[in-house]
């Protein structure tokens, strides 16, 4: 499958941080302490399970693998892709191929955009919160504007602020989700984004 729709075509969750979602509360929300740990450079590593579920036809397609999120972009690594996406760059390795695709980076052609989801993805959207019964907090995100990606985005975060689950909504009501295991935040570490390909690959510069 292409690169362009990444993996599944590999969404979710992620890429501008630094548009912020005003909240009219003086205390800090959990949402924003989750953002908080992002702004704080601090990076998401988790293992993932990745569906898009067609609503039109009911089919679904399902990855999975390991993903690394930072302020600003991710590393997937789901066999047999490598993907690298640094906000305005996705490099992506596809081992069955032994190619790499360069390309300029566009968030919203980008199913799997974890980060993008975790920032609130733009000033449209509105944030609420609630509490589950499992202790779990419910993050909604939904927005009224008819061009937006997704109408409606909900983060199910636990009590230490780790993303469990993130459900996308399009306009087309297809629905993506991105469920996590073993999440956990770790310090900046510049090596976790390096780009590394063998030296035999296809390179395909799509910049160009």
């Amino acid at each position: 499958m292409g690169s362009k729709t990444r993996i599944n075509s590999v969404v979710l969750f992620l890429l501008l941080f630094g548009v912020l979602i005003p909240f009219e509360s003086s205390a800090q929300t959990t949402f924003e302490q989750l953002r908080s740990r992002f702004d704080e450079g601090q990076i998401f590593k988790a293992q993932f399970s990745h569906t898009y579920l067609d609503s039109y036809t009911e089919e679904s397609t399902t990855s999975d693998g390991q993903i690394w999120i930072n302020a600003v972009g991710y590393r997937l690594e789901s066999e047999p892709q490598v993907i690298v996406v640094d906000g305005t760059l996705s490099q992506v390795y596809d081992g069955s191929r032994n190619r790499v695709i360069i390309s300029d980076y566009e968030a919203d052609e980008d199913d799997f955009a974890p980060s993008r989801m975790l920032s609130g993805i733009d000033e449209t959207y509105t944030s609420s919160e609630s509490d589950l019964e499992n202790g779990n907090v419910l993050i909604t995100l939904e927005t009224d504007d008819d061009f937006a990606a997704f109408i409606t985005v909900e983060i199910e975060v636990d009590a230490n602020f780790i993303p469990i689950k993130i459900t996308a909504y399009d306009i087309a009501d297809n629905i993506i989700s991105t469920i996590f295991e073993s999440g956990e935040f770790i310090a900046e570490d510049e090596s976790v984004f390096e780009f590394t390909h063998p030296e035999d690959a296809e390179i395909v510069d799509m910049r160009y």
